[in-house]
C-alpha cells in the first residue's frame, strides 16, 4: 500500500508558466511522477518541455486523466485554484502557496465541505511517496522507501527527519508537510489515521510547532487509535508569547498553543517526544528496537 500518492499518480500543475512551478514541474518529472499537464488562463494550447497546458483544471482532467493537482498560483488567486481543482472532480490538491489571506481559505475551506476531494497545504512542501511519487518542493534524493511516516508543519524539519532516517538506513513509506498555515485541508489527525490504516507504514515521525491545536488533538488520536509508534518533536520551545515564529499559525494566543502544552499531550499519550531536532532519526530507530 501508500498514502495518498503512488506511481499510477497524474498531476497536473496549476500555475505552470510562472518560474517556480516550470522548476518543480520538472524536477517532479526528473524523480519519476507523472506530470501530465499544466494549467494557465490564456497559455491553452501551448506546452512546457512537451506538458500539454490547458486553460482550466477541467479541460487538463477530461484531455489526460489527471487525478491529482500541484498548485503555484500566487496568493491573491491561490484559493480559487483550491476550489477550480475541487470543481474538476480531481482526488488530491497539493497547494504550495505561502502567504493566501486567511478569509481566502475559510471560503475555500467551506467550499470543500461535502466534496471528496483532499486538500494539502497550503503554504507546504507537498507529499511524497519515495520511489513511486513526488508532488512539491521537497529535495527527492535524500528520501529512500521504506516503513517510516512522516508528518510535518515544517518543510525544513520534514526535509531534517528525513535525511536522518535516511541516514540510518530507515526509508519513509510516506511523508506529508501539512503546512503551517492557520487554516489547511489535511491535518495531524487525518494524515495518523490514514499512517495507522497503512500496512507499509510501520512508525511515525511527527514534527509539530506552536499555535494552534492541532498538536494535542494528535495526542488524543494517538492515545485513542494508535497502535504504531509515534515519535514527536515540537518547535518553538523558546518562543516569546504573543510573537509569531515563522509560520502563520506558528502564534501563542491568549495562553494557549504553548511547546509546553503539546509536549504534556503528546507525553500523556505514550509519545515518545525529542527535544532536540537532531535526535529525531535515532530515537525512531531506538523505539524500533523496543528501546
Amino acid at each position: 500500500m501508500s498514502v495518498l500518492v503512488d506511481r499510477s499518480t497524474r498531476v497536473v500543475t496549476q500555475g505552470i508558466t510562472g518560474a517556480t512551478g516550470q522548476f518543480h514541474t520538472r524536477a517532479c518529472r526528473e524523480y519519476g511522477s507523472q506530470m501530465v499537464a499544466g494549467v494557465t488562463p490564456g497559455k491553452g494550447g501551448t506546452d512546457f518541455e512537451g506538458i500539454p497546458i490547458f486553460d482550466t483544471v477541467a479541460q487538463a482532467v477530461t484531455a489526460t486523466g489527471a487525478n491529482a493537482s500541484v498548485i503555484y498560483v500566487p496568493p491573491a488567486f491561490a484559493a480559487d485554484a483550491i476550489m477550480e481543482a475541487a470543481d474538476a472532480g480531481v482526488a488530491l490538491a497539493v497547494c504550495i502557496t505561502e502567504g493566501i489571506p486567511v478569509l481566502d481559505m475559510v471560503r475555500a475551506k467551506r467550499f470543500l465541505e461535502g466534496r471528496p476531494m483532499r486538500l494539502i497545504g497550503p503554504n507546504c512542501p507537498g507529499i511524497i511517496t519515495p520511489g513511486q511519487c513526488k508532488i512539491g518542493i521537497m529535495p527527492g534524493y535524500i528520501h529512500k522507501p521504506g516503513h517510516i511516516g512522516v508528518v510535518s508543519r515544517s518543510g525544513t524539519l520534514t526535509y531534517e527527519a528525513v535525511h536522518q532516517l535516511t541516514a540510518l538506513g530507515l526509508g519513509q513509506s510516506t511523508c506529508i508537510g501539512i503546512g503551517g498555515d492557520p487554516i489547511i485541508g489535511t491535518g495531524f489527525v487525518d494524515a495518523l489515521r490514514l499512517f495507522q490504516d497503512d500496512s507499509d507504514t510501520h512508525g511515525v515521525i511527527l514534527i509539530g510547532e506552536i499555535g494552534g491545536t492541532a498538536e494535542e488533538e494528535a495526542a488524543a488520536f494517538i492515545r485513542d487509535r494508535m497502535t504504531k509508534p509515534v515519535v514527536a518533536f515540537v518547535a518553538g520551545q523558546t518562543a516569546p508569547k504573543g510573537r509569531r515564529m515563522g509560520h502563520a499559525g506558528a502564534i501563542i494566543a491568549g495562553g494557549r498553543g504553548t511547546a509546553a502544552d503539546k509536549i504534556r499531550a503528546f507525553t500523556e499519550a505514550k509519545v515518545r517526544v525529542v527535544t532536540n531536532p537532531a535526535e529525531m532519526g535515532a530515537t525512531m530507530a531506538a523505539v524500533l528496537k523496543g528501546h
